[in-house]
């Protein structure tokens, strides 16, 4: 009970980390296996792992790539709303390297019986996806420019590339859908290794991240930029750095989960790729226990459970049979929710509550 007494005191006194999310996404759990049957069933067909668990943890995917690159820019104290936008351009530079037919090149010799094949692609698989990812580094390193030397409001530098990046990748297809045959490509958001194969990409990105942010002293730069950017600066610390790789980090995951979603759908749509999936990255983080605004001390491992509190919370609702047009409600609602349990009056009110609550043998 001391040991309970204890967790809750430190998560009401702002230590919270993963401990909230993780009760949130437990509960919405426990709501499943109660009116939900069959949600936790899962069997094996062909080798892979087919269930609503998997479907929650591979459609996950995107959103929890976004919110770890999403949370090392909180934490600096800024936002990145461009994220939806820097998906759709690494997702639509993909495309055009595999079949540059998209955009009106002409290439040598009779290409249509390649149509449908499913080991066609015009440049080399390895060139597409660091094209990709270069282009998607960027833009990174646009919005860290405007952020980090020119002083601009975050919020405002990314909403210029958040506007102009969308249209940056439908110029670029000439607004044209095209299928993409190339089941290399497709096998980063379809492929399966008895798991799908996006989740083995999201433990290798979070892994390395954290490595990186805790096994080096970068994290604690970070934390230091976003508590005080002046105090840093004072202390020796390059802020301007620390600020422009948060937003070229971002970019980056930013590019990767446009690949992942490209390639899950095998379709390129620079006009829905990663629309409005910005918000999710950032609800994931705060319900992660990165608080928004504030900058400072933030939870990898929140964010990730944060990601997958979204998705299980949508996931829930369709087997529900909630319409997919009020699930947008849904979130408002978890929004709202979030935003007071995070509250300092709502924290101050359950450590007076828990202060008064007399302990055994021991008289109040």
């Amino acid at each position: 009970m001391t040991r309970i007494r204890g967790a809750i005191h430190r998560a009401a006194g702002g230590e919270i980390g993963f401990f909230l999310p993780a009760v949130v996404l437990g509960l919405i759990l426990l709501f499943d296996f109660i009116f939900i049957p069959g949600f936790f069933d899962m069997d094996m067909r062909q080798g892979h792992l087919y269930g609503s668990l998997i479907d929650i943890l591979r459609n996950s995917a995107p959103t929890v790539v976004l919110a770890i690159g999403m949370t090392i820019v909180i934490a600096t104290g800024g936002v990145d709303l461009s994220v939806g936008a820097v998906m759709a351009i690494s997702a639509s530079v993909a495309c055009i390297l595999i079949d540059p037919r998209i955009v009106g090149v002409a290439l040598a010799g009779d290409i249509s019986a390649v149509v449908g094949d499913p080991t066609y692609s015009f440049a080399p698989m390895p060139i597409v996806i660091f094209v990709a990812l270069f282009a998607a580094i960027l833009c990174g390193l646009w919005n860290g420019v405007l952020v980090a030397y020119v002083r601009m409001q975050p919020m405002v530098a990314t909403l210029i590339l958040m506007i102009a990046g969308r249209g940056i990748a439908q110029l670029s297809t000439n607004s044209i859908k095209i299928i993409i045959f190339n089941d290399a490509f497709a096998f980063l958001g379809n492929g399966f290794l008895i798991l799908p194969f996006s989740l083995f990409v999201v433990t290798g990105l979070f892994l390395a991240t954290w490595l990186l942010t805790r096994r080096t002293a970068l994290g604690l730069f970070v934390e230091s930029v976003g508590i005080s950017s002046r105090s840093s600066y004072y202390s020796g610390i390059n802020e301007k750095r620390v600020k422009m790789f948060a937003y070229v980090f971002c970019s980056f995951c930013a590019g990767i989960a446009g690949l992942i979603a490209v390639s899950s759908i095998k379709t390129s749509d620079a006009n829905q790729i990663g629309l409005y999936t910005e918000l999710d990255a950032i609800l994931a983080v705060v319900i992660g226990g990165t608080l928004l605004g504030s900058g400072g001390r933030f939870s990898l491992l929140g964010s990730v459970i944060g990601a997958l509190v979204i998705q299980a919370t949508t996931t829930s609702m369709y087997h529900i049979g909630v319409p997919a047009s009020a699930i947008t409600a849904v979130k408002a609602v978890v929004v709202i929710v979030v935003i007071l349990l995070y509250s300092n009056q709502l924290q101050l009110v359950v450590r007076r509550a828990l202060s008064r609550t007399p302990t055994k043998g021991v008289p109040s």
